[in-house]
């Protein structure tokens, strides 16, 4: 079977290929998915570039892509929860790495029957991001009434935190570029910023919540605009002590510079690295097809153009998510 497999970490084009590679065997514990889309994720293109190899170890070559959708058509001795020709999606763990492909085998833990309103594309773009947004919110007890900051939010994350926070009943900033305003206020932001024309940090003010999605500056910036007992929930930010302790860095310290800020703002602070998880899957399908949660695709490729799909992605400029129809 064909798959699109990273052979070299550097640009794009130079180290992503189609190669051919065994149809895979599946465990006791698991199903086998042909796949019908699969979505590409930041972490995608930033493994390709060799950002992540440190964090992320690979064998090369490796097929790119943790968001699947598809069919079952074969299970492990053990699954009693899916049958042959279920349509399903799912995050894949690190381990079963590899969805820009014809079939993927899948640890039936992390899998759930697709919404039953959404296309196979519609529902490959929803795992990473809604489990990332979902745990991430939750890490920080977002509730009915928060004031919460959603940095970038027509990215894929940040369209899909939008939609879950309002559904909590917070009132939600997000910032966003001038061509991208009306497609987030569509999204039920209440205070949509253009960061092309305006200071977030003079509108977002006195938050209990900044979910931090950009990194960098932004992460220090958060805790200017939080209330005093605020609190910051970042997917791109340093380790929490917790956080690192979980991803086995041991004898982790928080920069100064961090632990500064939330000392002077007593304020509470979460990294999240987000873990595939089965049953949260299905309460997203429960959202989805209850219409609160609308996924948001910006472009389809075809499997023979995901090359192009990564670079495009990579390019920074998606509306939503970016997904590749097998």
């Amino acid at each position: 079977m064909k798959a699109l497999q990273i052979v070299q970490y550097g640009a794009i084009k130079d180290s992503l290929t189609f190669n051919d590679v065994e149809k895979p065997s599946v465990k006791a514990n698991d199903i086998l998915v042909e796949v019908k889309s699969a979505s590409l994720n930041p972490i995608d293109y930033k493994l390709v570039e060799g950002h992540l190899k440190d964090m992320v170890p690979l064998n090369l070559p490796c097929t790119i892509g943790f968001d699947v959708s598809g069919v079952v058509v074969d299970k492990g001795a053990d699954v009693s929860n899916f049958e042959v020709g279920d349509k399903i999606y799912s995050r894949v763990p690190q381990q079963q790495m590899g969805t820009v492909t014809e079939y993927v085998a899948v640890n039936s833990e992390v899998v759930a029957k697709k919404p039953a309103n959404s296309s196979f594309e519609e529902a490959a773009s929803l795992p990473l991001i809604g489990l990332t947004a979902i745990q991430a919110l939750e890490r920080v007890g977002l509730k009915k009434d928060d004031r919460v900051l959603i940095h970038a939010g027509s990215g894929g994350v940040g369209s899909f935190a939008i939609q879950y926070a309002k559904a909590k009943g917070a009132y939600v900033y997000t910032t966003t570029s001038t061509k991208n305003v009306a497609m987030v206020k569509a999204l039920g932001a209440d205070r949509v910023i253009d960061y092309k024309t305006e200071d977030y940090k003079t509108i977002a003010t006195d938050l209990d919540i900044v979910f931090d999605t950009l990194g960098k500056n932004y992460t220090f910036e958060a805790f200017e605009i939080i209330k005093k007992g605020g609190k910051v929930t970042s997917i791109v930010g340093p380790p929490d002590e917790e956080t690192a302790k979980h991803m086995g860095m041991t004898d982790y310290k928080l920069p100064e510079e961090l632990s500064k800020l939330i000392s002077k703002k007593s304020a509470n602070y979460k990294l999240t690295w987000m873990q595939p998880n089965g049953e949260r899957l299905n309460a997203i399908s429960k959202l989805v097809e209850n219409g609160t949660i609308k996924p948001v695709i910006d472009k389809v490729y075809s499997f023979e153009n995901s090359i192009e799909a990564c670079e495009y992605l990579a390019t920074g400029r998606a509306k939503g998510k970016v997904i590749v129809s097998i």
